[in-house]
């Protein structure tokens, strides 16, 4: 009789009938336990096909053994994804591409100065301690200070002060408004951790995510046990493993074999092929990812004007989206805002091949020699090949340019944001504020450039300090076109391909029909939100 009623209770959540809070509330009081009343109130949501249980594990074509558990360190999407099992944020990006409260209930602002953050009750880390104001305060204070290392450090540099809200919320002022914060603090380096003595210790692994860490094998594995206090209605497997596989082909041998169930990065030159096997789906999602390959401007010869400019004129951009991406994307124009981003500055002219004006800048720098530009397919596939597809073209432009190729473990400590040039990707960030100060400002440590001290990179952080704070939709337009402007023109990146996420899983992977694009795999929380097809 029981089973009856929750049957008839999910098919009417299913069809919209009641809502998911109605149905909990009945199931609970038909003797349904919480977590498991919302567990089948996600279940009636994924149509009733969803399994709860199983070992999933994901192939990932990220990671190193350089990587850890502190989140101020994270820097691929190996480090990410493990971070994402095991930890939540003040909020998130829900699959429907939207932002939603995730530790933080709920959030408000009157001002977009100060931000109240209204914690949710009820939530404990793995380690059996409830959430508290003091974690929030002190997981946050982790990446600020003079002293601070951390990748995020310039996210929250506009922090003023934070304080405790009557017994449950926390109070963040900042020196100016910022109409975004609520998007900032779901950056994945913000996870919130348990506090002792003012300071958390987020080498321990402990947080409040669905997973609790069994195992961290830098650059190998990590590996988790559903956290049998979840209070997410999201979650369904029982374990999960997210594995570091480097080699695309190995990646795709392993799904291909059913040795693992899902892979990222799934090379463009094999989808094709891949799309063929009958015990395979082939995911694409387009989102802010691109390609790029930064000049620092504290290294020579790119501390030149002129130089840079020669070697963006010297790229033959469309030959790099045909031959390295297959079509499966779209041309960059040397700055990361992609158009699925709200002030994308359609209107910027595109950059193209000009050999004549490439060779005219190159004279004008004075400068003459090799230039090397190091390449890894640790940085996307095809990585290696586009190295050498722009060293040919700036062959035809009189300028000699040497491809390095360098070892995919340790690539992003030993080669990113140290040698003058080199290749890269970035996932993109819903904001054109919070791409801009991840990468592009003076003060984040991620500034894999160094673009600072040019008039442009002057003009460029007056332009993004003025427009977070600005609430006028066009005059914000304005100022974030000409930031646009100053780094297609002045920067160091050289941004020639945003790209598809591509990804390959096993037909028995289920998952929600929109999937957010703020990073792959569903924003990084394809274990939280995705199932096994009974």
């Amino acid at each position: 009789m029981k089973d009856k009623f929750l049957k008839d209770q999910q098919r009417k959540l299913a069809i919209g009938a009641i809502d998911r809070r109605q149905f909990i509330s009945s199931a609970m009081a038909a003797g349904v336990v919480l977590p498991t009343a919302m567990t089948m109130a996600t279940q009636a949501f994924a149509g009733g096909h969803a399994s709860i249980g199983g070992h999933v594990k994901i192939a990932l074509g990220h990671g190193s053994t350089t990587d850890t558990l502190d989140p101020a360190t994270f820097e691929n999407g190996w480090s990410n994804m493990v971070g994402y099992m095991i930890r939540n944020h003040l909020t998130e990006v829900g699959s429907d591409g939207q932002l939603r409260g995730e530790l933080a209930e709920s959030y408000e602002s009157s001002d977009g100065k100060t931000w109240i953050f209204h914690l949710r009750k009820g939530v404990e880390f793995h380690n059996g301690k409830s959430l508290t104001q003091d974690d929030v305060i002190a997981s946050l204070q982790h990446h600020m200070g003079e002293d601070s290392q951390s990748a995020a450090k310039g996210l929250l540099t506009a922090v003023e002060s934070m304080s405790k809200e009557g017994s449950n919320s926390v109070k963040i002022v900042l020196k100016s408004p910022n109409a975004d914060f609520p998007f900032i603090v779901s950056d994945y380096h913000l996870a919130i951790c348990p506090e002792s003595g003012g300071k958390i210790t987020p080498e321990d692994g402990i947080g409040t995510g669905y997973m609790v860490l069994d195992r961290f094998d830098p650059g190998v594995v990590g590996t988790g046990t559903r956290n049998p206090n979840w209070w997410k209605p999201e979650g369904y497997f029982e374990s999960a493993e997210v594995l570091s596989i480097i080699d695309p082909t190995a990646r795709q041998t392993a799904v291909m074999n059913g040795d693992v169930h899902i892979i990222d990065r799934l090379a463009p030159n094999t989808v094709a092929l891949m799309s063929k096997n009958p015990n395979l789906n082939i995911q694409q999602v387009t989102g802010t990812l691109h390609y790029t390959f930064p000049m620092r401007l504290n290294v020579e010869p790119f501390d030149n004007y002129d130089l840079r400019m020669a070697l963006k004129l010297a790229i033959k951009r469309q030959e790099l989206v045909d031959k390295i991406l297959l079509g499966y994307g779209a041309l960059g124009n040397d700055h990361p805002i992609s158009t699925a981003n709200r002030f994308h500055a359609s209107d910027l002219p595109q950059r193209e091949f000009d050999p004549e004006k490439a060779a005219e800048h190159y004279k004008k720098s004075g400068h003459s020699g090799t230039i090397q530009l190091s390449a890894s397919d640790a940085a996307f596939a095809g990585a290696v090949d586009a190295a050498q597809l722009i060293a040919n073209s700036a062959k035809e432009c009189g300028i000699d340019v040497e491809v390095v190729r360098e070892p995919k473990d340790g690539y992003w400590s030993n080669v990113w944001n140290l040698k003058g040039w080199c290749a890269c990707y970035w996932g993109g960030r819903p904001t054109e504020d919070w791409m801009f100060s991840a990468a592009y400002t003076n003060d984040t440590e991620w500034n894999d450039t160094a673009w600072k001290g040019t008039d442009s990179s002057k003009r460029f952080n007056e332009l993004v300090i003025a427009a977070r704070a600005e609430l006028d939709d066009a005059k914000r337009r304005e100022m974030y076109v000409e930031c646009q402007t100053l780094v297609s023109d002045d920067g160091g990146t050289i941004c020639p391909m945003f790209a598809n996420y591509i990804n390959a899983m096993g037909k028995d992977i289920g998952f929600p029909d929109q999937t957010a694009a703020n990073w792959n795999l569903d924003g990084g929380k394809a274990i939280e939100r995705w199932w096994f097809n009974s």
